[in-house]
């Protein structure tokens, strides 16, 4: 769950910057940081300083509050998705490599058909 809002919040930037018909590179350029800085932002692999966001929140002229804003993500349901999938990986990474075959051959049995 420690990753929680920042995944939220790269997903709200990922939102908005495509809103604005940005790419990564023309948002990184606006707020003055390296296009695979957004990237990490969006993906959650980057703990965003306050300064950063503010940075971020500017180039897409937005207010930094709307970056917290998630009802969208909310009636999509990927809070909860995103909140499932975090506790699945939580799990995950407490097994051994047998266990995770294992897990990874029914998965793929219990789903096939998609």
């Amino acid at each position: 769950m420690s990753e929680y809002i920042l995944r939220m919040i790269g997903l709200r930037v990922r939102d908005l910057r495509k809103k604005k018909g940005l790419s990564q590179e023309e948002l990184g350029e606006r707020a003055g940081v390296h296009f695979s800085y957004i990237g990490g932002v969006e993906r959650a692999e980057k703990n965003i300083s306050l300064l950063s966001l503010q940075k971020i929140a500017s180039a897409l002229e937005a207010d930094i509050v709307e970056l917290f804003q998630y009802e969208k993500l909310i009636g999509q349901g990927l809070m909860e998705k995103d909140k499932n999938l975090n506790d699945l990986v939580e799990y995950l990474v407490t097994l051994d490599g047998n266990d995770i075959k294992k897990l990874h051959i029914l998965a793929l049995q219990l789903f096939e058909d998609k």
